[in-house]
């Protein structure tokens, strides 16, 4: 299924996807996206039955705007470096374990809502990263069979970050990672059984209609199964929780001098086969 939420900020309500790409209302089915829906097999089942029954009523798609379509977030844990290409193009060593990291969930917003530019940012770069979403408490998982049957499914993710702040600026990288709507996501929740395998799914990101990603999941470090079961050694992860998995190459810190980075006025679209596109007009904070 795919599953995304729509509406104005806050007022967001559930929606699904369809076979022949109509928008449905799910309203009346359940009450909203999260982590509680996404742990109920009941819940998810009654979505199911009411989509193959064709009685959803349609929504009228244009001029409605696409919040991400997860509510209530608990915590977003990214993973850095974890593509082979990427590590090179920016003279990484790659990590012999994951790198982890945390976005506010504050940070997260619709795939097509303005980005802001950090007031005095001269170094604010682009991710197309692969998300994803949990579905079952996880602690101390086992095995990377064990991990993928935790997972609820996956989205888009766009892990803005300001490179200056990131890295130049002290500290832990948070500086850099979270900025206010350094997270766009959707504009889909698809199900992990639309998704057979996590490792084998295209990324692609383009700056102002230039392609700059073009790589797959197959180059990433750690698999999906191994960041889900490495995380939950050191943290427990709930329903709803999100872990942004890491990006390919091309991204602007990895470009000669002078680095492309971004300003207001610029445009970025991403995508992830199966997953959706995103587009983003970029504002001044």
């Amino acid at each position: 299924m795919k599953l995304l939420r729509v509406g104005t900020a806050g007022s967001e309500r559930p929606a699904l996807l369809d076979t022949e790409g109509t928008l449905r209302d799910l309203s009346g089915v359940v009450p909203d996206i999260d982590g509680p829906l996404l742990a109920d097999d009941a819940a998810l089942g009654r979505i199911r039955a009411a989509a193959e029954s064709g009685e959803l009523p349609a929504l009228d798609a244009a001029g409605l705007r696409v919040g991400p379509p997860l509510a209530r977030i608990g915590k977003v844990v990214c993973i850095g470096l974890n593509y082979h290409d990427h590590a090179r193009e920016t003279g990484a060593e790659p990590p012999a374990e994951p790198v982890i990291f945390f976005k506010a969930a504050d940070t997260v917003v619709g795939p097509h809502d303005t980005v802001l530019v950090p007031r005095g940012s001269v170094k604010t770069d682009w991710e197309v990263e692969l998300a994803v979403v949990i579905g079952r408490t996880a602690r101390y998982l086992p095995s990377h069979e064990e991990a993928l049957a935790h997972v609820a499914g996956y989205a888009v993710a766009h892990d803005v970050s300001e490179r200056e702040f990131q890295i130049e600026r002290g500290g832990t990288w948070d500086k850099g990672k979270n900025c206010e709507t350094f997270n766009p996501l959707g504009p889909w929740l698809v199900t992990a059984d639309e998704v057979p395998d996590p490792q084998n799914l295209a990324l692609r990101l383009w700056v102002n209609g230039e392609l700059k990603q073009d790589g797959t999941t197959g180059e990433q470090i750690f698999p999906v199964a191994e960041v889900v079961r490495y995380v939950s050694q050191f943290m427990t992860l709930y329903p709803g929780d999100v872990i942004n998995t890491g990006t390919p190459a091309g991204v602007a810190l990895g470009q000669p001098e002078p680095k492309p980075y971004l300003r207001a006025g610029d445009v970025v679209e991403l995508e992830i086969e199966g997953l959706g596109r995103q587009r983003q007009v970029f504002g001044a904070a």
